[in-house]
């Protein structure tokens, strides 16, 4: 505990390369805690910020840390085509409510190769009439990637939106095997 009777966490990050660019990883004693995308240094920084103010800590470069060390592996192995499935502890702490249930099912129950409609996961959920509700959710994941808010599409067949850009999305998706991958 700190001099103000706050539990004080531990955050560790560091920056992977991957095949959607630079991705920023940052992990708790609970486990992954963020994936973020396009971590250039700006980008970086800010993330960094918003961590240091949520866990009143600052963050620490560890890509060594066993708490990154083996999210840091298992997100090279899904880039190489030899992971199809994060078997990661994850810290939940930055989203609650709707949004958290709504990411836990889409976790569990939309496994890689597929897709699902917005208007689906929020049957899924039992809130039938919030499919826009759910897209809010999936801008709001702290854990995209690991969390695969990219499986969730429109009902008509549209992409739909994307945190990371479609760009990214339709690679994480050709990744994947649901789109053909795109012919330059």
């Amino acid at each position: 505990m700190d001099s103000h009777g706050q539990n004080e966490q531990r955050v560790v990050w560091a920056v992977v390369d991957s095949d959607i660019g630079p991705l920023l990883l940052a992990a708790t004693g609970e486990g992954l805690v963020s994936v973020g995308f396009h971590a250039t240094d700006a980008v970086r920084d800010k993330a960094l910020d918003r961590l240091a103010s949520r866990f009143g800590t600052e963050p620490v470069e560890a890509p060594e840390s066993p708490l990154l060390a083996e999210a840091i592996r298992q997100v090279a192995a899904y880039f190489a085509g030899e992971r199809k499935d994060f078997e990661l502890p994850l810290d939940w702490s930055l989203i609650s409510g709707f949004n958290r249930q709504v990411l836990r099912e889409l976790a569990s129950g939309v496994p890689y190769g597929s897709v699902v409609g917005y208007g689906d996961l929020a049957r899924r959920v039992g809130q039938p009439r919030a499919a826009q509700a759910v897209g809010m959710a999936m801008g709001a994941n702290p854990l995209p990637v690991v969390v695969p808010c990219h499986r969730v599409v429109e009902s008509d067949g549209g992409i739909g939106g994307f945190g990371g850009g479609l760009e990214t999305k339709r690679k994480l998706l050709a990744l994947e095997g649901v789109l053909p991958e795109p012919l330059f």
